[in-house]
């Protein structure tokens, strides 16, 4: 008989990886991913023939791959990616959920919403101008989001001839800066992705290439969440309360498994409010079960009746999170509006909003060198930047290390509900240490 842990570790494994691209402007981003999704035989004919059709009508001899992803009218016009494309496509390895990111300085706060929950991601790097700002700029937001796996894909290799040098080069560049934000795995593969070369099919251009192909890669790359290994958190989201005949003393707390494993009999305290119970009952699909694991949706139902609402969050009392008013972070601010000290916010985690006031911003990340500019006193659109923020109430957040899900969260405009910035618990980036081993009157004034 398998124990719980091997039961759960067989479950955790995946056969769907999430990725994110990235890159400068023109860099070939969508060429790629139109090439992954032609050459996998992931396109519908009607799909390819209205490529061909409006490539045809531009004068272009062969199909503009780069179409299957820019839907946006203003995309085709001016040959560029603004918004995240999402796709989905499978082959007989592996399923997909790719997010295809803008290149343009003002649209990386889209490559932060592409990545938040990408396992893996591919910065492209144009091999005749190798590794730029932009590109500094994606993997630190890469390692910010911490992203286990980055793939550097050194693409239009056919317009250097295909020189090894120029792409070890490259590579040894964007490997070292990478590992000094503390990315775990870094691996680097030299394509063409108009040409086709390594992006499926192997290069004939290339033999002094040996390792795998974009796709191979994607395939093979493991892609594992270890259930048992992460504490359990359940924000709520709703409470289901019927008072009907039929269950005239139901009281059910409802929402979705952030992650980690509950158990009937488990005790459990609610926070922040800090008072405790125990499981007495899970339903799942409207049965009763006696075990519920990430990402699961379930409704709890505890023994004693206690103050529960939507935003508090349910843990096992043995690895509660502590609660804090003082939350110190790093953000990517993605409004057009700066973010200034005295800024009255709302702070969004998980399924609960407060009121929040920006007291410090301690730092402002200069990509370049990875250097801190001091006392910035205000971050503006792009910038990535340490921030403390005191909030009404109390958060009960985890490092943003140790869970990508619960230690997250938003920070929002008040006044039109605008998102200012997507923040992280905690410390910026992973140490080395850490890759070795594989955010008045009116109540705001607090």
């Amino acid at each position: 008989m398998t124990s719980t842990t091997e039961q759960f570790a067989d479950l955790s494994a995946t056969t769907l990886l999430r990725f994110a691209t990235a890159g400068s402007v023109d860099d070939g981003k969508s060429t790629l991913v139109g090439r992954l999704l032609h050459d996998s035989k992931s396109v519908l004919t009607d799909q390819m023939e209205a490529v061909e059709a409006v490539s045809a009508q531009r004068g272009q001899d062969a199909p503009d791959l780069a179409l299957l992803t820019d839907g946006l009218r203003a995309e085709r016009e001016q040959g560029i990616t603004i918004d995240v494309a999402y796709r989905y496509f499978a082959t007989a390895r592996r399923r997909f959920i790719l997010a295809d990111t803008p290149g343009h300085v003002q649209y990386t706060r889209n490559m932060v919403t592409g990545a938040s929950t990408a396992d893996l991601a591919v910065v492209l790097v144009d091999a005749r101008n190798g590794v730029i700002e932009q590109t500094r700029r994606h993997a630190a937001v890469a390692a910010l989001l911490r992203v286990p796996h980055v793939v550097l894909a050194v693409n239009k290799m056919d317009l250097v001839g295909y020189a090894e040098p120029v792409f070890a080069a490259i590579a040894q560049e964007f490997t070292a800066y990478a590992s000094d934000l503390g990315v775990p795995e870094i691996t680097a593969i030299p394509i063409s992705a108009l040409a086709g070369d390594n992006v499926v099919e192997p290069s004939a251009n290339m033999d002094w290439y040996g390792g795998p192909t974009v796709l191979e890669h994607l395939e093979t790359v493991p892609v594992s969440h270890d259930l048992t290994a992460c504490p359990a958190r359940f924000p709520v989201q709703y409470v289901i309360r019927p008072q009907s005949a039929e269950h005239p003393d139901y009281r059910g707390y409802a929402g979705q498994i952030a992650s980690g494993v509950l158990r009937v009999g488990e005790a459990v305290t609610v926070l922040p409010s800090g008072r405790t119970s125990t499981i007495v009952g899970i339903d799942a699909l409207g049965e009763s079960v006696d075990i519920a694991w990430a990402p699961q949706s379930v409704t709890l139902r505890l023994a004693d009746d206690i103050d529960i609402s939507r935003g508090d969050l349910i843990a096992p009392s043995v690895s509660a999170p502590a609660t804090t008013q003082d939350v110190e972070a790093t953000v990517c601010h993605v409004a057009d509006q700066p973010l200034a000290v005295g800024a009255r916010v709302l702070i969004k985690h998980t399924t609960r909003t407060v009121k929040a006031i920006v007291k410090e911003i301690p730092s402002r990340l200069t990509l370049d060198d990875l250097s801190q500019h001091p006392n910035p006193g205000q971050l503006v659109a792009n910038d990535i930047g340490r921030v403390v923020v005191r909030t009404a109430e109390p958060l009960a957040l985890d490092a943003y290390a140790d869970s990508r899900r619960t230690g997250s969260f938003l920070l929002i405009d008040p006044a039109d509900g605008t998102t200012l910035a997507a923040g992280m618990a905690g410390e910026s980036f992973a140490s080395k240490a850490e890759t070795t081993v594989q955010a008045d009157e009116e109540g705001w004034d607090f």
